[in-house]
């Protein structure tokens, strides 16, 4: 072998591990800031302003609402305007509820109804099941974290959070068929004391119930 070939090997070596050295320092810079917001944690609760746009860049919609995070895996997301929906999730279930439709679809808390950037930034073993983490850089006065997911048949491709400090303010969100999503957060409120229902829900007497669901099947309670 002669020492140009060496060289070579060498230098492509170097850039080899050059290039890992960078991702796994990208990793941990990346799970320091989500570090930061959930060191302590055991509940957050807030206020949401959301926007969709299409894969054309159209906007498709806005809305606001509410958003309550438990640790490690329970959820409310309460859309306010323009229309009321309300999404919670108690540990065993996902809720969906349409008051204007009367309906009610539940599903398995468990694979694609995990998929939740929010739950993965409080649930470590879900967030290492599901996406690789990275640093984003900077942008608008934000320090930005990639959510890449593992899976390419995910229905989430991408999520990036943006910190302020070790306050979560912005997510944006990447779908396979090209859709973003951006979420505005604000007057977050730490580890503040939960009323007992917010992570319960009681399907209203009339409403039409879509799905699997076993009204006896446990649910995992506040704070267990």
């Amino acid at each position: 072998m002669s020492f140009l070939s060496v060289l070579r090997r060498r230098a492509g070596l170097g850039l080899l591990l050059a290039v890992f050295a960078h991702h796994a320092l990208a990793a941990n810079e990346g799970e320091a800031l989500i570090a930061r917001f959930t060191d302590g944690l055991t509940g957050v609760d807030g206020h949401f302003e959301q926007r969709v746009w299409d894969a054309d860049g159209q906007l498709k919609e806005s809305s606001s609402g509410r958003v309550a995070l438990a640790v490690p895996r329970q959820f409310r997301w309460e859309y306010q305007a323009p229309f009321p929906q309300l999404i919670v999730a108690d540990g065993d279930h996902v809720f969906i509820h349409d008051p204007d439709l009367e309906q009610v679809t539940v599903r398995k808390q468990l694979g694609e109804e995990q998929q939740s950037p929010l739950l993965a930034v409080v649930d470590p073993e879900e967030r290492e099941r599901q996406f690789v983490v990275s640093s984003a850089g900077t942008r608008d006065g934000l320090d930005w974290v990639a959510l890449q997911a593992k899976r390419d048949d995910a229905e989430l491709d991408r999520a990036l959070l943006g910190f302020a400090g070790p306050q979560l303010a912005k997510m944006e969100l990447q779908d396979s068929l090209g859709q973003k999503t951006e979420v505005d957060f604000s007057d977050w409120q730490r580890n503040p004391d939960f009323a007992p229902d917010t992570f319960r829900f009681v399907i209203p007497a009339g409403t039409d119930v879509v799905g699997d669901y076993d009204p006896k099947a446990e649910v995992i309670p506040l704070g267990e």
